[in-house]
């Protein structure tokens, strides 16, 4: 056994040396240059290069048999086998020693062996006597660990599906108490801490399948929510939408009655009334905060997200956030356009507060999403949403407004427009668009509603039977006196009170100052911060064209006596206290202060009407005073003393105008009566002048004349006698209108008449005659008891100076004509 292991390690060592003697590199031999034939030295040479280096000897051979020669190619292979051969020799001899060397050693490690040999063979029996018992404890070990091992892989096991049974536990209760978002929690944790975990395939299997089935479950349950709460949330838009126009529509009259206490407080300030504090104070805005409606997110003044939220909490987690944000908007975008139908069936004045409170609760909800949904929807997408509705809004309000023919109409949707406006505008939105809509169609409004005054004139006008009105209660003058400010003093009267006007002008007041209130409703809250002049345009016209014509054709067709006309002069006048309060009232809704109207105070817009009334009052007056006029025929024109006490028209006309003066001076003030009566006196004064110019007086004498003179001192006399009424210079205006029948009366009464020729007496105390009648008047002036006043055709030498005066007078006025 030894044996073999010494040669097997001689053959190993033997190994080694030819494996080192291979290793070495051939040692090439060196051809001799004395050769016969160096062809032939040559290819050798490169024969044995090529086999030294291992090259293909291919070409050798085939150039050798191509050449016919293959005895070379032998010849010079036998050659280099024999160089080999001497070469081997000398490398075998060369390591002989170290060869035999190494056997000798090899057979000195024998006895080492041997006894290495049966001192391992001892030792292995002691190890095998003492190991077996530790092998078999350690195997009963193995199987031992093997089995624990096993044992708490499966505690662990168990320990993870107890676990695990109780997040899927968990879970189901989430599940069934609609706690999604807890649910999705313990899937997500099932799925990462246990899913990898779990050694069964079956149940890893199952808890594969069933997670994406309860995501996908929980999905469609939030869906179906979202879906219930999009359905929901319409009738919620439509009833907030109503409530925040509510709200808006309440904060404009607590303003307006603001306004109305500071205008009270303004003008107690303006009369300089004492004792009078006046302290303004606003009232809270109860249920209102900043933002418009209660940021509680439920009750009556809020509404709920919590459907919203949820499903977008749930998309979140699912990671779906982006798939849900335009999910909403699209179907958001789809509601609003649906809330853009008008109905066909149903008249646009009763649908239009359902159909814009629809559109501002849509937008109060998106608003709060904006800003409490954690970017559910953008900015920029709430933006677009509103130029949508803003723009269908517009062309909604142009169609309507474009069929209606009724101001009121006009009136009641612009109104709820411009609350809206006021709404949305507190939430942000730009409402510039729709005021645009509203000031375009201001002046077909203002049209509409002149033509619905128009009719409410005719018919106040035509029902007015021209009487006094009576006014029992203190209640009735304050709605038809005080309230238009038309009173003429401070000092509540007597109860029953008989004023001074008739029906027309408390009706056409009211009419009036509901078309101002009209009007400055329209204006109002409409983007145009100042719009007096709007309105004082538009009431001009009122006035002016309507109310004023109105009056003008009641007066030319209506009216048939003096207490009629009368009448109708005193309701001009109280109507000429009402323009100042119309104008001073459409300031104050304005907002303008009255200094500013007092300072540019226009001419009374009824003149035409006023001026109308009054002419028709002094034509009926001239009228009666002409039958009396007609006694003037009785007068003696050729008497022999002058009537002391008057001529009997005179006498008639004055008792006429006693009565009159004594039942005018109750409806009418001072400046109409007096220029009522002026014109009266002036026509007098005419028809005195008239008769003496006329054919039927033929000649008159001094006395006559003198007896005219007594009957104009008789109607200034008259004039006198109303100075309780008027004041000195209304007396002397008065007296002033007889100028030319007393001017005509002193020129035939002077001792000189003819300073008719000097123009500056003329112009001073003659200025109203016209010397074509003076002509007439003096030729017919005769008195055969007086040659003073002969014929102008025959003058004696014992002519009076005075007649000749008059005669030269005649004579120049005719040269003159």
């Amino acid at each position: 056994m030894w044996e073999k292991g010494v040669l097997r390690l001689i053959l190993i060592k033997g190994r080694v040396s030819t494996t080192m003697l291979s290793s070495k590199p051939p040692r090439r031999k060196v051809v001799p240059a004395n050769g016969d034939d160096s062809a032939d030295k040559l290819d050798q040479l490169l024969l044995s290069s090529a086999i030294c280096n291992n090259e293909d000897l291919g070409p050798f051979i085939r150039k050798t048999f191509a050449s016919g020669k293959p005895e070379t190619l032998h010849h010079h292979l036998r050659h280099f086998a024999r160089s080999k051969e001497s070469e081997i020799e000398e490398v075998c001899k060369a390591h002989y020693q170290d060869f035999i060397l190494a056997v000798d050693d090899l057979r000195s490690l024998l006895s080492d062996v041997d006894s290495l040999k049966s001192s391992l063979s001892d030792s292995n029996s002691r190890l095998q006597h003492v190991a077996c018992p530790l092998l078999s404890s350690l195997d009963a070990f193995v199987e031992t660990r093997n089995v624990s091992k096993n044992v708490n892989l499966a505690i662990d096991s168990v320990r993870t599906c107890v676990k695990l049974m109780e997040v899927c536990t968990r879970a189901n209760r989430h599940l069934a108490d609609d706690n999604f978002y807890m649910a999705l929690k313990c899937v997500d944790a099932i799925e990462r801490e246990y899913l990898d975990q779990t050694a069964s395939s079956t149940l890893r299997r199952m808890l594969e399948k069933k997670i994406p089935e309860i995501r996908s479950y929980i999905e469609r349950k939030v869906n179906k929510e979202f879906g219930d709460w999009l359905v929901e949330i319409r009738v919620v838009s439509r009833n907030l939408g109503q409530l925040a126009i509510g709200q808006a529509s309440a904060a404009r009259q607590r303003e307006e009655d603001l306004r109305i206490k500071q205008r009270q407080a303004e003008e107690q300030s303006r009369l300089s009334v004492r004792d009078c504090i006046y302290a303004l104070e606003e009232e809270e805005e109860d249920g209102i905060v900043a933002g418009g409606i209660g940021e509680d997110g439920g009750g009556a003044a809020g509404f709920d997200l919590t459907s919203l939220y949820r499903a977008y909490h749930i998309h979140q987690t699912l990671g779906l956030e982006d798939r849900f944000k335009q999910y909403y908007f699209e179907n958001r975008k789809l509601q609003l356009t649906s809330d853009f139908q008008v109905s066909s069936m149903t008249p646009f004045l009763e649908s239009h507060q359902t159909f814009f409170a629809q559109i501002a609760g849509f937008f109060v909800v998106e608003d709060r999403v904006l800003r409490t949904g954690g970017g559910l929807i953008s900015k920029m997408e709430v933006e677009n949403l509103w130029d949508i509705a803003v723009s269908k809004m517009c062309s909604v309000l142009e169609d309507q407004f474009s069929r209606m023919q009724t101001a009121n109409h006009l009136l009641l949707i612009k109104d709820y427009v411009s609350l809206l406006g006021v709404t949305l505008r507190r939430y942000g939105y730009p409402i510039d668009a729709l005021l645009d809509v509203l000031s375009k169609h201001r002046d077909k409004y203002h049209e509409l509603l002149l033509s619905d005054c128009r009719k409410q004139i005719a018919e106040a006008v035509v029902a007015d039977k021209f009487e006094q009105m009576l006014m029992k209660k203190e209640y009735e003058y304050s709605m038809h006196v005080l309230s238009f400010q038309i009173q003429t003093s401070d000092i509540i009267p007597a109860f029953p009170y008989v004023a001074p006007f008739s029906s027309t002008v408390p009706d056409c007041c009211r009419i009036v100052r509901s078309f101002i209130e009209d009007s400055v409703s329209f204006m109002s809250y409409g983007g145009q911060l100042e719009f007096y002049e709007v309105v004082k345009k538009y009431l001009d016209r009122l006035l002016s064209e309507v109310l004023d014509e109105a009056l003008v054709k009641l007066i030319n067709t209506s009216i048939n006596g003096v207490s009629q006309a009368m009448q109708m002069a005193a309701n001009m006048v109280v109507l000429e206290r009402a323009c100042d309060f119309f104008f001073r009232h459409a300031a104050q809704l304005s907002g303008v202060p009255l200094r500013m109207v007092e300072r540019s105070r226009r001419q009374f817009p009824l003149r035409k009407a006023r001026d109308a009334a009054e002419d028709m009052l002094s034509g009926l007056l001239k009228a009666k005073v002409d039958g009396f006029m007609t006694l003037i025929e009785n007068v003696n024109w050729m008497c022999d003393e002058a009537p002391q006490s008057g001529n009997e028209y005179v006498n008639e006309v004055i008792i006429y105008l006693e009565i009159l003066v004594s039942t005018a001076q109750q409806i009418l003030p001072s400046q109409v009566l007096k220029r009522v009566l002026q014109e009266v006196f002036a026509h007098i004064s005419e028809k005195i002048v008239g008769t003496l110019v006329s054919d039927s007086v033929k000649r008159f004498n001094v006395n006559a004349i003198n007896g005219i003179e007594v009957d104009i001192r008789l109607l200034e006399s008259f004039s006198d006698n109303q100075a309780s009424l008027f004041s000195d210079g209304d007396v002397d205006v008065l007296k002033a209108s007889l100028a030319s029948s007393k001017q005509l009366i002193n020129l035939l009464l002077s001792n000189h008449p003819e300073n008719f020729l000097n123009p500056v007496i003329r112009e001073r105390s003659y200025n109203t005659l016209d010397h074509k009648k003076v002509v007439i008047v003096s030729e017919k002036l005769r008195d055969p008891s007086d040659r003073l006043f002969g014929t102008f055709g025959s003058r004696g030498a014992r002519q009076n100076p005075k007649r000749k005066s008059l005669d030269t007078l005649i004579k120049r006025l005719r040269d003159v004509s």
